[in-house]
């Protein structure tokens, strides 16, 4: 992995904006810089896998927990609250990590050229020891940004040669669910990605149902299955992670992110604000701007 560090740490040093996200021109793929251990960071994360190549990572997701480090690969498989902490992070030697976003529709081709199936059990998220095959496919990408004209020739075959290896590899049986046609994964996927278009407006149950080809009660069993929240909750954890990101990044104020985000009453945004991050809106984004300024 000392090659792959090498070049996530240049691009990064290069690249990365103020919360330390370097975007790469491959589509779904980016890398992450931090020099210092974060704060706890709740976000909704569609499918991914996140390898790690220096510093330490600890991600929960409802009662389970996951330590990972530098070698290791964290794998989500489907739209799940994830509330995340860097643990260990310094100036000279920071947390580093590349983000794969995961394309169904390259993964249900791959599938039906490998004659794969998905596996019987289903858990959203793992952590597995990074393989060589997908360390090296990595690289490769990364070696991609430094030749642009390349970019458009050879960016298609490495990103398809990436799930390849993640099929084969130890992740493959959590990730041939996403691409088995018409799953409960893929029908909750097209649910949720109503919920994320329209979070901040009501949207009825029995739509989100018939979007995905469930009845009601079958979808309220399989939604939770899933993500590991009902839809009511998935739709309020995007609309608080919005409205914090509202006023940390944009300088709204607690009552006009809160409408923003659909909420018509604000001591109800801000009660259940606390519940979810710990501290009421004003004193939460006053904590996150202070440690910002230490940190710089």
């Amino acid at each position: 992995m000392t090659t792959l560090l090498n070049a996530v740490r240049r691009y990064t040093e290069t690249h990365a904006d103020s919360a330390g996200i370097a975007v790469t021109p491959i589509l779904g793929l980016a890398a992450v810089r931090a020099t210092a251990p974060s704060d706890i960071v709740h976000a909704i994360f569609q499918p991914l896998v996140c390898l790690v190549v220096q510093g330490t990572k600890h991600v929960t997701m409802g009662t389970e927990s996951f330590a990972f480090a530098a070698g290791d690969s964290l794998i989500i498989t489907a739209d799940v609250p994830i509330v995340s902490q860097i643990t260990r992070a310094s100036v000279t030697a920071p947390y580093l990590s590349l983000v794969f976003d995961l394309d169904l529709a390259v993964i249900a081709e791959l599938m039906l050229e490998m004659k794969d199936e998905p596996a019987a059990d289903y858990v959203p998220v793992r952590v597995e020891p990074t393989e060589a095959e997908v360390a090296d496919a990595a690289l490769r990408l990364m070696r991609l940004l430094d030749r642009p004209s390349s970019l458009p020739v050879l960016r298609a075959q490495l990103v398809r040669e990436m799930h390849y290896w993640l099929l084969a590899g130890r992740h493959g049986p959590a990730i041939r669910r996403l691409g088995w046609p018409d799953s409960h994964a893929q029908r909750i996927g097209r649910a949720v990605a109503v919920l994320r278009a329209e979070f901040a407006r009501p949207v009825l149950v029995e739509r989100l149902a018939d979007v995905a080809g469930m009845s009601p009660s079958s979808f309220h069993q399989h939604f939770r299955t899933v993500t590991s929240l009902t839809p009511l909750q998935f739709q309020k954890q995007l609309r608080l992670i919005e409205a914090r990101r509202l006023m940390l990044w944009e300088g709204a104020t607690a009552s006009s992110a809160a409408f923003a985000v659909g909420y018509e009453s604000v001591p109800q945004f801000t009660r259940e604000y606390g519940r979810m991050f710990g501290a009421p809106p004003v004193r939460d984004i006053e904590a996150a701007r202070e440690k910002a300024r230490a940190v710089a």
